[in-house]
């Protein structure tokens, strides 16, 4: 959820980020029991199946709440809407009983069908929704969601369903019901804190036009307006029945078009919590100078990499991938643009992960331009223009510049950084399968294990393979892993899955970083990023004015 010779080419970008002004967040005026907090505007309407991407998912899981909840300190599992989830002695079956009482914030209860219906509708192919693939393991998904022959860029259209629900799932009683998986899966317990599992009320299935302007969820916040490519506002739900209730009154998320503006706004004071820092301000540790206690700094489940869209022949070849990765100075880069904050990444999961193996990228990770060279001439070398695409509004201008640079210095090639202006225009890009040269994929973890930084990012045919690598032999290693007895058997078997990634190539890890965010300390009493690089909401309190 990346030089000695490169310092020259840095200073330009780096003296334009500290000069980043005006193209600014939303000016909505905060009240004074209203938090503000940085974001960016999502890519689709707010539908927890229809939302894979972070800034959707911050108000997704601000009106939302899940069978099972992350700690924000070191994302450990816990219950949250589940009383009890029991699984059977192979993993193959879960009985999850709810705990009563709780409501939608329209009124209406939270029942065990209001979970299955909703996995249902994400799962169902002819809705369109980007998390449906999260429900593969459940029994009955092939025929709600039949594969794709071609995958989604091919002319071939993928089959009709032959059902509408899964007929793995079964209520059992108002408030029980049971998952019936294709396969043992120890780890499933561990994914229902992610926001394609939460529940849906009624009205959604009735009056979807009223629901995508007005989210109606079960958590500790409800929807209250929005301006779009301004700002949203969500305020305290005070029927909520879990144990971490709000504190305070309202949540304003603002929108802004550069994060060194959001910076500005925080140290000024215009703004309360910024999930991440920009560039321009890690230099000398300038950010944790000017925001004091406001600093915060964690190990967080993020990784930053580059991606292909191998529908595109000209990236076919993983020889020219591995030639790519090797021309990239990773140590150079990570220390002159991030002050040595991020670490150069070895494979494809997080060091904070449950299961992380180190060394699984092993030489092509490495920086060695010669043989960068060698594997260049062996792929028959690439003409024309080679493009690095990622979003404008999120803070990659520096490194994505220095990236380029890297790779052009080194494989003598024409490369050159095209920034996309906004998230959800990029996002609509890669939905449409329109990227014409390598894209930005970073990547913040579903929940806490390695296996969610590898199955929807490599998977054949998954909600985020945007670039659709598809490898039967990954496909098979996962599923090996599925079946294992436990948790500890599944990482290390996933592990042995994502050791094949490093033969094909077919994403550059870049780095892997902590979470580095800021709060006021002039409004906030207590504010706590989580691993997720997010505010927890909840945690949040004011200071006696």
């Amino acid at each position: 959820m990346r030089k000695g010779r490169l310092a020259a080419m840095l200073a330009a970008p780096l003296a334009v980020a500290l000069l980043a002004s005006g193209c600014g967040g939303g000016g909505s005026s905060a009240s004074a029991d209203t938090v503000t907090v940085e974001w960016g505007e999502p890519e689709n309407p707010l539908i927890p199946g229809n939302t894979t991407e972070v800034n959707g998912g911050n108000v997704i899981d601000s009106i939302f709440s899940g069978l099972v909840k992350y700690s924000p300190d070191d994302a450990s599992v816990s219950n949250e809407m589940a009383e009890q989830i029991t699984p059977s002695p192979d993993n193959k079956s879960f009985t999850i009983k709810i705990k009563p009482g709780w409501t939608f914030h329209d009124g209406s209860p939270v029942t065990a069908d209001s979970f299955v219906k909703a996995w249902n509708y994400t799962a169902y192919g002819p809705n369109g929704q980007q998390g449906a693939s999260f429900f593969e393991q459940i029994k009955g998904y092939d025929d709600v969601n039949p594969a794709d022959p071609d995958g989604a860029s091919g002319p071939q259209e993928a089959p009709k369903p032959t059902a509408e629900t899964m007929s793995g799932l079964k209520v059992l009683d108002p408030n029980t019901f049971q998952v019936e998986l294709k396969a043992p899966l120890a780890i499933f317990p561990t994914m229902l804190g992610y926001s394609a599992f939460y529940p849906l009320p009624e009205v959604f299935y009735t009056d979807k036009d009223g629901f995508e302007d007005k989210p109606i969820g079960n958590g500790p916040f409800k929807f209250d307006s929005r301006s779009p490519n301004e700002s949203l506002t969500v305020t305290r739900y005070d029927e909520f029945k879990g144990e971490d209730k709000a504190k305070v009154g309202a949540v304003e998320f603002k929108v802004y078009d550069e994060l060194d503006t959001a910076y500005q706004d925080l140290v000024s004071g215009n703004l309360d919590f910024i999930r991440q820092v920009p560039v321009s301000a890690l230099t000398g540790d300038k950010w944790r100078a000017d925001l004091g206690e406001g600093a915060q700094e964690k190990p967080g489940l993020l990784t930053q990499n580059i991606a292909f869209p191998l529908y595109d022949e000209r990236f076919k070849n993983p020889d020219l991938r591995k030639a790519i990765s090797m021309a990239i100075d990773r140590p150079t880069i990570t220390q002159q643009i991030f002050a040595g904050s991020r670490q150069p990444a070895d494979g494809w999961t997080s060091p904070s992960v449950e299961g992380f193996v180190p060394g699984q990228c092993g030489e092509y990770c490495t920086f060695n331009p010669e043989k960068a060279k060698q594997l260049l001439a062996k792929a028959g070398g690439f003409d024309g223009t080679l493009t690095i695409i990622t979003n404008g509004d999120g803070g990659h201008n520096e490194w994505s510049e220095a990236v380029a640079s890297s790779i052009r210095q080194n494989l003598g090639i024409d490369v050159q950084y095209t920034p996309t202006p906004t998230f959800s225009e990029f996002r609509r890009q890669a939905n449409a399968r329109e990227f014409t040269g390598m894209y930005r994929t970073g990547w913040v973890a579903d929940y806490p294990n390695i296996e969610t930084f590898l199955t929807q990012l490599y998977r054949t045919g998954a909600s985020s393979n945007d670039g659709e690598y598809s490898n039967p032999a990954f496909d098979a290693a996962l599923d090996k892993a599925n079946a294992a007895p436990n948790v500890e058997a599944a990482n290390k078997l996933y592990a042995d899955a994502e050791k094949l990634l490093a033969n094909d190539m077919p994403v550059i890890p870049l780095w892997t970083q902590p979470v580095q965010a800021g709060f006021s300390t002039e409004r906030l009493a207590e504010a706590k990023a989580t691993p997720f690089r997010k505010l927890d909401l909840t945690s949040v309190t004011l200071k006696q004015q």
